[in-house]
């Protein structure tokens, strides 16, 4: 199966309808974006292609015809469907980069799509307008001297909010938020803002949506699944608090998530 990255739910049935790249910024962006991609479909003459997403939390700029956009951390399920032919090129920023670009608290961002002129004006169109027009490395490169012109100053919190959300992300044991707080050697309180104002999302959701991914990636495999056993891996108290979770985020029990993965 086609790595189509974490959080791509259906991984099996996606990658038959659309593919993903992945492109490196430049070393005098690695500290702000985590990545470029690149999605295309060609869907001439099939059925349009509805994904659903399990979000990271990250803020994501996002060119395509007719829509550029800045997208905050979608706390719920995120659905976009594809039709017909073409390109979307999305940069990832890494958690906290996009505090100094947006002027404001990222959580102001937090389940809300901002077209790329409500924030950064005429300069934000004409931007989307080459990127839309370029191939993907002259868009790319569009988009890097953007970014560069307007890139704020060194702040120390955003290398905290990043190491933050990765550690969450490496560490499948961390379960806590007290935990996180303690690795990094911050009171809850300051812990608590600097999501706030850094990643736009609160530690507890981060660390139950990076355990939900896990969670979904397991189910996808079409193997036999123990619950209960996966429930308690996860730090879930009970298999029925897991379950509740896993329907309120992906929209669907696990079991029928994973007969849904098997077919």
């Amino acid at each position: 199966m086609v790595n189509l990255g974490r959080g791509i739910l259906q991984p099996h049935k996606a990658e038959q309808s659309f593919s993903v790249e992945r492109r490196d910024p430049s070393a005098p962006l690695v500290g702000v974006v985590e990545r470029y991609w690149i999605t295309t479909w060609d869907l001439r003459g099939e059925q349009p292609h509805r994904q659903n997403v399990l979000p990271h939390p990250r803020i994501n700029v996002t060119f395509l015809p007719g829509r550029a956009r800045i997208a905050g951390v979608v706390r719920g399920l995120f659905t976009e469907q594809l039709a017909e032919s073409g390109r979307v090129i999305g940069v990832m920023f890494r958690p906290g980069a996009f505090r100094g670009y947006l002027g404001a608290a990222v959580s102001t961002l937090t389940d809300r799509f901002v077209d790329i002129d409500d924030h950064f004006g005429p300069a934000g169109v004409e931007l989307a307008d080459r990127v839309i027009a370029a191939e993907t490395g002259a868009a790319i490169a569009e988009i890097e001297t953007f970014l560069l012109e307007r890139q704020p100053p060194a702040d120390p919190s955003v290398e905290l909010a990043a190491k933050a959300v990765d550690t969450v992300a490496s560490a499948p044991d961390l379960l806590r938020v007290d935990d996180l707080a303690a690795a990094l050697a911050l009171p809850m309180r300051g812990l608590q803002r600097l999501f706030h104002e850094y990643v736009g999302v609160g530690p507890k959701w981060v660390i139950r949506q990076y355990r939900m991914h896990e969670a979904t990636d397991v189910a996808a495999t079409g193997a036999a699944v123990d619950w209960a056993a996966l429930a308690h891996r996860l730090g879930y108290s009970d298999q029925a608090h897991f379950v509740r979770d896993f329907t309120s985020r992906v929209g669907m029990s696990p079991t029928a998530y994973a007969r849904l993965c098997a077919r």
